[in-house]
């Protein structure tokens, strides 16, 4: 089964990060463009993997690539670098929407599990 999460990807002078809005806690960094697609799909998968051992809902991917713009600027106009002010987070030259897709193996549990879990696999599964 497939899951499709927008994914927000910012360029700084010496790096990239990622976040996934709809998986809260879902962030990761990389030296080069590269290094960050695998960095936030491992991060993803370990997330959702994580979630279903746990026998935790699945977060549903519901934004859109326009949601996830309208989120991260929500975010931004909150100050999340002024909520850290013991960070020095450098500032961003670049900010790309994507949609990160992967594919995970969900266990039998999960799938006759709560029906929010039945509401995403079945979202996912129509694709």
């Amino acid at each position: 089964m497939k899951l499709k999460y927008a994914a927000v990807f910012e360029k700084a002078p010496n790096n990239w990060a990622a976040y996934v809005p709809d998986v809260p806690g879902c962030i990761s960094v990389g030296d080069t463009w590269d290094e960050m697609l695998a960095m936030i799909d491992e991060a993803l998968r370990f997330h959702i993997d994580s979630m279903l051992e746990d026998g935790d809902p699945l977060p549903e991917p519901e934004r859109s690539i326009n949601e996830a713009i309208v989120h991260h600027i929500e975010v931004l106009d909150k100050g999340v670098a002024g909520a850290f002010p013991e960070y020095d987070f450098p500032p961003t030259i670049a900010t790309r929407f994507e949609f990160v897709e992967i594919e995970v193996e969900v266990p039998e549990a999960a799938r006759t599990g709560s029906e929010a879990d039945r509401k995403v696999l079945e979202t996912a599964a129509a694709g």
